[in-house]
């Protein structure tokens, strides 16, 4: 055959594109000589930006890529992070930071004091509730936050840089909890600066892997379809580069994970609940993998939805108690107390977790110095008290179908909802469906959906939401008992729109002073919350889950905390064949 001269350079030219397509193939599917691969059971919405993220799946993404002043130990006590040093002046109206002074970013950029000053001035602006923010208890107690948000000042005092790397927080009044209100992971100022506000939840630096930038040991990199999520160790981190180069998660349903664990293709759960108690004793077995048990700082939530916010404040973002629509259906305690009494958490605890984990009663974790259980109501299974409270507040089956009507004889349905995901609330929800059904109450178990839609509807709570019960897994915080960020009337988390005047003075009672300043005090005045709490109970506890840690042994340097799987993950390696 012949070919001719441009013919020729035709050829050359393809020739060229296949090494060139070959040579990128190659590359991306080079191995690194140290990867590991996590799962979670559900994919996280997508909102990876430590003052705006929604849910725990984000937050376990955020671990690795973001960093606090501070972190905790063993005894859940606050040491250096970021922070190297800190001090605390003589009416502990103000703390001052040391930095660490070579800390990066993950583009290179220096870490400051300015850093800090910008993420904590963004949480107090005006725009940030409306923008979606919901972690303004960590600057509403800032020296002029209540100027300062409500727009009658430009200057903002309460986060101060007095150089590079010193940072000082200023307290309107005395801080119980200063180093908590200092835990906040830090944004970069250079990345979101000259974004505004109310665009920084939609922007790339919050949702696109590669333009998410932390200080943390590792770069998040990629994400596929929701499935898996890529992260390269940054070479630069300032506790020393990572010794694992690459680390993957994967979305893995509870009912497939434990065959890949198995297999080797999946080397640590990446959420202690990802694993059903079941499997763990099965994989408990495997010499090739290390199992862990603890309690975990989370409970599973029978929510009652109380009150609805207005219209109007679902679409201002407002959270005005005052404005709040009654919800009947659930209004009378007794029916609360009754549907507390109907539901089996023992034999939850026993059959969906097969003995593992604990019912609970108190709001406040257990492993924490402020929880009191001994002071709580106990609501132990005991179906004919159920039916007693009931037919004492006036539900009673009228028209012999085997459900209650309302006091004054109209039909009484209760709709439930719960989110898709995981797989141990999807089998709870229809047993709680089955034991109020057993005592005449109705239940309409609503078709569950993804978690992020399930988040804007109960957010979204207006008069025309017909919510009665919610079910939702709340992951409670491990730096201070406080409970303001789940049950205070003016958080966003409150999702049973619980207005209780006496529970928001013990809320905000044990974190002032003087009250708060002695632990001894704070702890009586938290016992009282929670006696309150389970009287008038805007949500059945249903069980505290075991943290169910599992990892290959080919990893390395995992010294688990009592919060975390991921202490010192920087320092994790593998073995190199």
């Amino acid at each position: 055959m012949k070919f001719t001269k441009r013919t020729k350079w035709i050829l050359l030219l393809l020739l060229i594109n296949v090494l060139i397509l070959s040579a990128c193939s190659a590359n991306q599917n080079t191995p690194y000589k140290t990867e590991i691969t996590g799962a979670i059971d559900t994919a996280p919405a997508g909102l990876f930006n430590p003052i705006f993220y929604m849910d725990m799946y984000e937050e376990t993404i955020l671990e690795l890529t973001h960093e606090r002043l501070v972190k905790q130990n063993e005894q859940l006590e606050f040491e250096p992070n970021l922070a190297k040093n800190w001090t605390v002046n003589e009416d502990h109206t103000s703390i001052t930071f040391k930095l660490e002074e070579d800390v990066k970013w993950h583009d290179g950029k220096p870490f400051t004091a300015h850093d800090v000053v910008f993420t904590y001035q963004t949480m107090s602006d005006p725009d940030y509730v409306a923008a979606g923010g919901l972690r303004t208890l960590f600057v509403e107690p800032l020296l002029g936050y209540q100027e300062y948000n409500t727009g009658d000042t430009t200057d903002f005092i309460g986060v101060v840089a007095d150089d590079d790397y010193t940072v000082t927080f200023h307290f309107t009044e005395p801080s119980i909890t200063p180093l908590y209100m200092a835990s906040v992971p830090i944004i970069p100022k250079h990345v979101f600066e000259d974004i505004p506000i109310k665009d920084m939840p939609g922007a790339p630096a919050s949702q696109e892997a590669e333009s998410i930038i932390g200080t943390g040991p590792y770069k998040f990199v990629h994400i596929t379809d929701r499935e898996r999520y890529i992260f390269l160790r940054h070479e630069d981190y300032w506790q020393g580069t990572p010794e694992i180069e690459r680390l993957n998660y994967r979305v893995v349903e509870s009912s497939v994970m434990i065959g890949l664990i198995e297999k080797g293709e999946i080397d640590f759960v990446g959420r202690p609940s990802g694993i059903n108690s079941a499997d763990f004793n099965t994989l408990a077995e495997n010499n090739n993998l290390q199992t862990i048990e603890q309690l975990d700082f989370s409970y599973q939530v029978l929510g009652f939805k109380l009150n609805h916010r207005t219209n109007a404040d679902v679409e201002n973002n407002a959270i005005e108690p005052n404005n709040w629509v009654e919800n009947d259906k659930l209004s009378n305690p007794k029916v609360r107390r009754a549907i507390a009494y109907a539901l089996n958490r023992e034999g939850m605890v026993n059959g969906l977790l097969y003995g593992k984990g604990a019912v609970i009663n108190s709001p406040i974790a257990p492993q924490h110095w402020a929880s009191s259980e001994e002071r709580t109501k106990q609501y132990a299974f005991d179906s004919e008290q159920a039916k007693i409270l009931l037919d004492e507040a006036g539900y009673k089956d009228i028209d012999g179908d085997g459900f209650r009507e309302t006091p004054d004889g109209k039909p009484w349905r209760l709709n439930m909802k719960y989110p898709a995901g995981n797989e141990l609330r999807e089998r709870t929800a229809p047993l709680i469906k089955q034991q109020l059904e057993d005592v005449g109450i109705s239940v309409n178990l609503k078709q569950p959906k993804e978690m992020s839609a399930f988040l804007i509807d109960m957010e979204n709570d207006n008069e025309q939401d017909d919510t009665d019960l919610y079910l939702i897994g709340w992951g409670l915080e491990t730096s201070d008992p406080d409970p303001t960020e789940l049950w205070s009337s003016y958080t966003p988390w409150n999702y049973s729109r619980w207005h209780n005047e006496s529970s928001d003075e013990f809320i905000q009672k044990a974190i002032s002073a003087p009250d708060g300043l002695d632990q001894d005090n704070r702890a009586e005045i938290y016992a009282s919350w929670q006696e309150l709490f389970s009287e008038d109970l805007p949500a059945v506890l249903l069980y505290v889950e075991p943290a169910l840690w599992i990892y290959n042994k080919r990893i390395d340097g995992v010294y688990p905390l009592p919060h975390t799987l991921f202490n010192d993950i920087h320092k994790w390696s593998v073995d190199v064949e």
